[in-house]
Formats: C-alpha cells, sequence, structure tokens
C-alpha cells in the first residue's frame, strides 16, 4: 500500500534488510508500528515529540513505550544507537512478560484504589446515616445544652466499639468452648436432662414413707468374681430394649460379643469362661420362655451351679446352697403403667404370640389345665377382639405384673381353691411389693432416663450412648373410650396398685440419689478449700519458724510478746474451724436430717484439719 506524499517525505527512504537476510512478509501493522519508530527518532517530528516524554509534572504511564515485537537493528552512528529504545531490545519473551506485569499492576492499583474510596464513601454514609437515627431517637436528651453533636459523636463511638467488641469475641472465642463468654449466659439456663419424662410435674410429691435402707441402692457388684445380674423380663414392658442395653451399650473392660445373625451374646467376665449376666440376650431361655419371680429364684441357682459343673450335694444341703448363691444374685426388672402395658399385650396376641414355651413351674411342678386352662381353642388367638381379650377369666395379662414379681409358693401356686379370692390378691400384693422394693435394682418404661441413671448408681456401671423416651407406641395407637379404659384398670386393680407404689419408690430414689450427689460434691468443694487453706497456713507457719530460727535472740528482744500473739492467733484459727464445721452440720442436717454417715465425715474432716493445724504449729 503506497503512503501519503507528507508520510513519505517524513519517513525519508524505507529500511532495506540487510544483505543475506530473507525479505520480510509481516502483517502491515506490525510494519507501520517500525515506521512509526523509526519516523520517532528523526528529529522535528511529531512523532520524536512524543517519545521526548510528557510536560514537566506529568507523570509517565507505564505502558507509555509501545511494545515491538521485533528488536530494531542499531544504527550505524552513535546518534542512532543512543536514540534506539533500550525496550526494544530485549528478548520477545521477557518484553511479553514485563508488559502483562504492567498491565495487571495497574489493573490492581485500580482495584485498590476504587476500593478504598469506595469504602470511605460507605464509612462517611454510615457516619450520617448514624448521625440521623441517632439525633432522631436521642434529640431530645442531646438538645440540652447544645451537647447535639458532641452526643452524637459519644454514641457513635459507643456503637463502633460494640462492633469492634463483636468481632474480636468472634475471633477469640469462635466456638462454645470458651466458657465465660457464652452467649447462653444470657439465656434460660440449660434444661435438667433428668426432667419429668411424663410431663408431670417437676416436683415429686411421695406417697409413701421409705427408709433411708429402701431408697439407698448401691450395690458393690464384683464383675470379676462371683456377681451375676438376673433379669426378670415381664412381657411388653420394654424389657426387650433394656435387655439389648445391658448386652451392647454397657462399657466394660471385656464387653459383650455379639455376632451380626445371632439373638444371644457372649457376656463373659474378665478373664474367666463365665456369664455375669442373666437374661434372654446373654443365656437364653434357660428356666423356661418369660419364667417369674418364682420359677428364677428355684432355677437360676441350679443353672450355674450346672454350668460351673460342681459335685453333687446332698438334698438336705439343697436350701442351704440356694440361700449362699442368692448373697450374689442381684434381680432387676423393668414395669410398666398397666393399661398400656395390657394394650400392648392385646396387639401382640392379635398378631399370633401365644408364649406356650412358658413352664410355669412352682413348687417343682407345671400347673394342670384344671389349674390352669386356655382361653383360646385353637394354634393361636390372633385375631381376638379386644372384647373378646378382656372376657377370658383365666387370661394371664390379667395383673401379669404382680403374679410374676409375687412368690407364688405363699397362694399355693395356680391352685385357686386353697385361700379365698380376696386373701389370695392380698398376699400376692404384698409379695410382690416386698420382691420388688428388696430388689437390686427396678427401671419404669415411662423415665427411660431416670431408669438409666439409676441403674449407672447402683450398680456403678456405665452405658455408652443414654435411652430414648419412646411416647408413641403400639398401645398409644389404640384408641379407647373412657368405659373400656376404667375396666381395663378393674381387670389389673392389682398391677395398678403396685404400679402406684412402685413409681412412687422409683422416684424417691432418684431424688435420693441427685440429692446425695449434690452433697457429695459439695463436700468435695469444702475439703478442697480446707485443703488450701491448710496450705496457706503450713506456708505462713514455716517461714515464721524460719525466721525465728535464724535469729531468736533478736526476735525476742524485739517482739516480747511474740508467744502470746501466736497463742492468740491459734485460738482464733480453731475457733473459726470449730465455728465453720458447726455451720455445715447445721446446713447438712436442714437439707437432709438422716444424714448421719455425711455429718461423720465432716467432722472427721474437722478434726483432722484441727490436727493439722496443731502439728504444723
Amino acid at each position: 500500500m503506497a503512503l501519503p506524499a507528507c508520510a513519505a517525505r517524513a519517513l525519508g527512504p524505507p529500511l532495506q534488510p540487510e544483505r543475506g537476510a530473507p525479505a520480510r512478509t509481516t502483517c502491515p501493522r506490525r510494519h507501520s508500528r517500525v515506521e512509526a519508530e523509526l519516523a520517532g527518532s528523526r528529529p522535528g517530528s511529531v512523532a520524536a515529540s512524543v517519545r521526548a516524554g510528557p510536560p514537566r509534572g506529568v507523570s509517565r504511564g507505564f505502558n507509555s513505550q509501545p511494545l515491538l515485537d521485533e528488536p530494531l537493528k542499531a544504527s550505524s552512528s552513535p546518534a542512532g544507537a543512543a536514540r534506539t529504545p533500550l525496550f526494544a531490545l530485549l528478548p520477545r519473551g521477557r518484553r511479553r512478560r514485563m508488559h502483562d506485569l504492567r498491565r495487571r499492576w495497574d489493573l490492581g492499583s485500580l482495584c485498590r484504589a476504587l476500593l478504598t474510596r469506595g469504602l470511605a464513601a460507605l464509612g462517611h454514609s454510615l457516619k450520617h446515616v448514624l448521625g440521623a437515627i441517632f439525633s432522631k431517637i436521642f434529640g431530645p436528651l442531646a438538645s440540652v445544652g447544645n451537647m447535639d453533636e458532641k452526643s452524637n459523636k459519644l454514641l457513635l463511638a459507643l456503637v463502633m466499639l460494640f462492633l469492634f467488641a463483636v468481632i474480636v469475641l468472634q475471633y477469640v472465642c469462635p466456638g462454645t468452648e470458651c466458657q465465660l463468654l457464652r452467649l447462653q449466659a444470657f439465656s434460660s439456663p440449660m434444661p435438667d436432662p433428668y426432667r419429668s419424662e411424663d410431663e408431670s410435674s417437676a416436683r415429686f410429691v411421695p406417697r409413701y414413707n421409705f427408709s433411708r435402707g429402701d431408697l439407698l441402692r448401691k450395690v458393690d457388684f464384683d464383675i470379676k468374681g462371683d456377681d451375676l445380674i438376673v433379669f426378670l423380663h415381664i412381657q411388653k414392658t420394654g424389657g426387650t430394649t433394656f435387655g439389648r442395653h445391658l448386652v451392647r451399650n454397657i462399657q466394660l473392660e471385656q464387653p459383650c460379643e455379639c455376632r451380626v445373625g445371632q439373638k444371644k451374646c457372649t457376656c463373659h467376665r474378665p478373664g474367666k469362661r463365665e456369664t455375669w449376666l442373666f437374661s434372654r440376650f446373654s443365656t437364653g431361655w434357660s428356666c423356661g420362655l418369660h419364667a417369674d419371680w418364682t420359677e428364677l429364684t428355684s432355677c437360676v441357682p441350679a443353672v450355674v451351679d450346672g454350668k460351673r459343673d460342681a459335685r453333687l450335694r446332698p438334698s438336705r444341703w439343697r436350701i442351704f446352697q440356694i440361700l449362699d448363691a442368692a448373697r450374689n444374685f442381684h434381680y432387676i426388672t423393668i414395669l410398666r403403667d398397666p393399661v398400656s402395658r395390657y394394650l400392648s399385650e392385646w396387639r401382640h396376641v392379635q398378631r399370633g404370640a401365644t408364649w406356650k414355651a412358658s413352664l410355669h413351674v412352682c413348687d417343682g411342678r407345671p400347673p394342670t389345665s384344671e389349674e390352669l386352662p386356655s382361653c383360646y381353642t385353637g394354634d393361636d388367638w390372633s385375631g381376638c377382639p379386644l372384647k373378646e381379650f378382656m372376657d377370658c377369666p383365666y387370661n394371664l395379662a390379667n395383673n401379669r405384673q404382680v403374679r410374676m414379681l409375687s412368690d407364688l409358693t405363699l397362694v399355693g401356686c395356680y391352685n385357686l381353691s386353697v385361700m379365698p379370692e380376696k386373701q389370695r390378691n392380698k398376699v400376692l400384693l404384698e409379695s410382690a411389693k416386698s420382691n420388688l422394693k428388696h430388689m437390686a435394682f427396678f427401671g419404669l418404661t415411662e423415665f427411660q432416663r431416670k431408669t438409666q441413671y439409676l441403674f449407672e448408681k447402683t450398680f456403678n456401671m456405665n452405658f455408652i450412648s443414654p435411652f430414648t423416651q419412646y411416647n408413641t407406641t403400639r398401645a398409644s395407637s389404640v384408641e379407647i373410650n373412657e368405659e373400656i379404659q376404667k375396666r381395663i384398670e378393674g381387670l389389673n386393680f392389682l398391677d395398678m396398685e403396685l404400679y402406684s407404689y412402685a413409681k412412687d419408690l422409683f422416684l424417691q430414689r432418684y431424688q435420693f440419689m441427685r440429692q446425695k450427689e449434690h452433697q457429695e460434691a459439695r463436700q468435695k468443694r469444702q475439703e478442697q478449700r480446707k485443703f488450701l487453706k491448710g496450705r496457706f497456713l503450713q506456708t505462713h507457719f514455716q517461714s515464721q519458724g524460719q525466721g525465728q530460727s535464724q535469729n531468736p535472740s533478736q526476735n525476742q528482744s524485739q517482739n516480747p510478746n511474740l508467744n502470746v500473739n501466736q497463742n492468740v492467733t491459734q485460738n482464733l484459727i480453731q475457733n473459726l474451724t470449730q465455728n465453720l464445721s458447726h455451720k455445715e452440720n447445721r446446713e447438712s442436717q436442714k437439707q437432709n436430717p438422716g444424714q448421719e454417715q455425711s455429718d461423720g465425715n465432716t467432722s472427721n474432716g474437722t478434726n483432722d484439719y484441727i490436727g493439722s493445724v496443731e502439728k504444723w504449729r
């Protein structure tokens, strides 16, 4: 493409390639840039004035020099070499990298400038908005004494200080590990994990009077010795769930081995091939399906003695053998509300359950068909309506919990002609209450967390995961009217009275154990404070003794009444400790008058403390 005449005259003769160099076949844009560079090297031209630089006081940008893809050949003259740009003499790759770096630097500077100005504008706007808000809110207060501007500044400073404190708090205490700066401190306290689980009042009012021995259940269970936990499993009381907790959810030195696909687990003692648990999931139904109290007390010692391969003993020693073995047997069970348990058993019978494998052994023999007739004629009682289930007079679901917890030998087992019905019911109920009270432990289905707590405190064995309270069961899905409910309560009147007694005893034991735990924690804190106070007094007396031993004559000459002062100080310390001990005893007696053991421990701790003070003196 031909250049105009003015451009040709300004550029002069075209640049000729060197001899032997190949002809250049580049794009017109590159030729135009090279020609513009050559034109700028000539004095007096417009391009030369541009290359000379901007006027004084105006800064030059990073990209003011054009990027040349090919380096120019230096002119043969010194002036031409001086006018050749240094940037064009660099290699092509380095020129491109420098160009990219300058371009990114300019973009970053622009972004920082925009961000700085944006933040400044935002802060200015926020200042005006907050000033307007505070002037509207606190205008009447700030208008007094022409303090509007100062009050706005003060309030703005307080708000900024609060925001800064919140940001610092998030950095210092991001999680829930910080105990002193929790936001929960401003809210309501944490609820008690052992709160009332049946939606009743949190404060329980007892109905029965129990002694301290009845409430304090502390079993020194020796899992490495001969102690054995025997689980009396009553139908439809949640015993299956509790039995699984016993074999799968207890922290033990040697946990139970439960294999997949097998119902029974192996629960051996540490270092022995003997079991420490007699239940459905550990030994199976060794004494029959859902064996009751009468069956277990006569069957378990024989089964355990037979598994140990003990030598045969004369029959006259059998009673002493049972009594000796029963000392290491700790019976436990679970009870349930009678109406809910009765409905649950009815639904279970509807699905085909019969419990035909139950032996009902009493006094060495099972009952006859005349003593215990059947309520159905077929293989099972599946599909029976609730009315038919309640109409059967021989239904073992009626008062089942009392029958399974009482000693049936006292009433002639299943022979109803031994004594009148009223007397029989009274004997069964009293026997069930006595056996339940003297059991090592019993729980209630309606109080899962409290059941877990009492078991852990009784046997000193902790569960891995907490129990779950299920308020929706198959029995809760059955809708019955008030008439049917009263009839069910009438059929289970013994169970109703037993459950009321068991619930009262259970909740009193729970409250007693919680109070005892709080008292032990308070006593431990008091002992720690006494120990720290004693260490302080010991250090003080030792320092005084060292000072007297270094220069006794000087101390006596300067302080002739030193011994008198020491005696007065020691008397004051003794009076103080005695007053503290009497005060603590009075407080403990007010909280629980029956705590003789706790009072004895407190007095012993006070005497030891006074003796230690005398020793330090």
